[in-house]
């Protein structure tokens, strides 16, 4: 097995293909005392639902991408697979009229390629909208974040004066 090492350079960015990187919160207590968590339980949750919203975003525009490239190969052709951390595998991918997808709850289906390409339409104008929900939810969140802040700044000057 032949192992390859990709040796084009990220600059800032942690992925190649633009993903953006996710925190792990080891201390919650800690992570909610930051100046941009408030202590706000519902803007942490609704920023996080905006981020996995965009993560399905781009699994889904992946997929589509991978089934639309799939419907164009009339013709065996050669690829790498991830086998395990840093070790790819070369595989020979013979025409296909069917792909398998993960729904989630570790459960796989087998779908035409047609079929696929429709759930997968589906799946990415519902996380579209749904993004959409969250992200006016948290301009909303927003909104009311600086009317706190607002009544808080005019509390502490007639405490004041």
């Amino acid at each position: 097995m032949e192992i390859e090492r990709n040796t084009v350079e990220l600059g800032d960015k942690k992925s190649y293909a633009g993903i953006p990187e996710a925190e792990f919160v080891e201390e919650v207590d800690e992570f909610m005392k930051r100046t941009e968590n408030n202590g706000n339980v519902d803007d942490v949750l609704k920023r996080l639902d905006s981020q996995h919203a965009k993560y399905k975003f781009m699994e889904y525009n992946l997929s589509l991408s991978m089934i639309e490239e799939l419907e164009k190969q009339k013709e065996e052709f050669e690829t790498q697979f991830l086998l395990s951390e840093q070790v790819f595998a070369k595989a020979k991918v013979p025409p296909t009229e069917t792909v398998c997808l993960w729904l989630g709850a570790n459960v796989m289906l087998e779908y035409s390629l047609e079929d696929a390409k429709k759930l997968l339409t589906q799946n990415i104008t519902a996380a579209t909208r749904n993004l959409g929900y969250v992200e006016h939810d948290l301009d909303f969140l927003r909104q009311v974040l600086i009317i706190y802040l607002n009544k808080g700044g005019c509390l502490i000057f007639l405490m004041l004066n």
